[in-house]
């Protein structure tokens, strides 16, 4: 059974084996919607995951955080491409049972949530994609251009402290935001998962490089996910540009774009109420169509 507990803060991690491998994975909240999985960004382990989203969007559903093959305590070794970390994602879900639930995909995460749509569609509902691109996008995790490499190279920041830098705009509004963000990940004080290493980095990088090629027609793929899908971004990301999220919610049939004023990677985050509630009020609909969310929602 899982924790009814809604937080990430002190929600046990538990882990299945399933495959040819053992998968670390938190599940907490309770409520009428069908689960939501989350998927990770780049290096992220299951403590990335700011409890201020996750908490939020467990009131009306269980909320499942995995940690893929590779990463933290989850066994393996960290696939090179999309599709091999979407097998493993997928190998997930049928080990605890799951046939169908709606997905959370940020960054690196949503590029795995488009391809399990595409390899299996019966397993969503519903599709949120944050900070992502598609297959064929544009300037995706590209770290050496100098405004990020300028805080790779910074020896002065240590651990999450480098996320402040990258994840939010450098206006004081959003690095603010980016401060409060730390506090809350450090919230949880025991059972974290180790930190990446060069052994997840190197292998997720060449995902990313493969996943910039398109394969056949720039973006058709795209139009074969056909599910209700909310895309969001900070209009100021540096990680994932936000011309990919235009050129989602331009190819996807049945997309929503959102984008954050003043808001970088991290802006789900940054604004993590409004996303909470425009994602909620996305998540409770059940109409087969992708619902406007105006000012009301928030």
């Amino acid at each position: 059974m899982f924790d009814t507990t809604m937080s990430n803060i002190d929600a046990p991690t538990r882990f299945l084996s399933a495959g040819n491998e053992t998968y670390a994975y938190r599940r907490f909240g309770s409520g009428p919607g069908l689960p939501l999985l989350f998927l990770q960004h780049f290096t992220g382990t299951l403590d990335n995951w700011d409890p201020a989203v996750t908490d939020s969007l467990a009131l009306g559903r269980e909320v499942i955080l995995f940690e893929n093959a590779g990463v933290g305590r989850s066994t393996g070794t960290v696939p090179n491409t999309i599709a091999g970390m979407a097998a493993h994602a997928l190998d997930f879900l049928d080990g605890l049972g799951i046939a169908q639930c709606d997905v959370l995909g940020f960054s690196l995460g949503g590029m795995v949530a488009q391809q399990m749509a595409q390899d299996r569609p019966s397993i969503f509902r519903r599709i949120i994609l944050v900070g992502t691109a598609p297959r064929g996008g544009s300037d995706i995790m590209h770290l050496e251009k100098p405004s990020l490499a300028v805080h790779f190279g910074n020896p002065d920041l240590k651990g999450y402290e480098i996320l402040q830098k990258i994840f939010f705009s450098p206006t004081a509004t959003s690095q603010t935001a980016g401060a409060a963000f730390i506090d809350r990940l450090m919230q949880r004080r025991t059972d974290r998962e180790p930190q990446s290493g060069p052994n997840i980095i190197q292998p997720q990088m060449m995902a990313f490089r493969e996943w910039e090629q398109p394969r056949g027609e720039r973006f058709a793929d795209l139009h074969a996910i056909l599910h209700p899908t909310l895309v969001v971004n900070g209009n100021q990301d540096e990680m994932i540009p936000v011309a990919n999220s235009y050129w989602l919610s331009a190819n996807l049939p049945n997309a929503v774009l959102l984008t954050y004023p003043d808001a970088g990677h991290g802006s789900l985050f940054q604004f993590h109420k409004e996303f909470a509630s425009q994602a909620s009020a996305f998540l409770a609909s059940n109409s087969d169509a992708a619902p406007y969310l105006s000012a009301r929602d928030v």
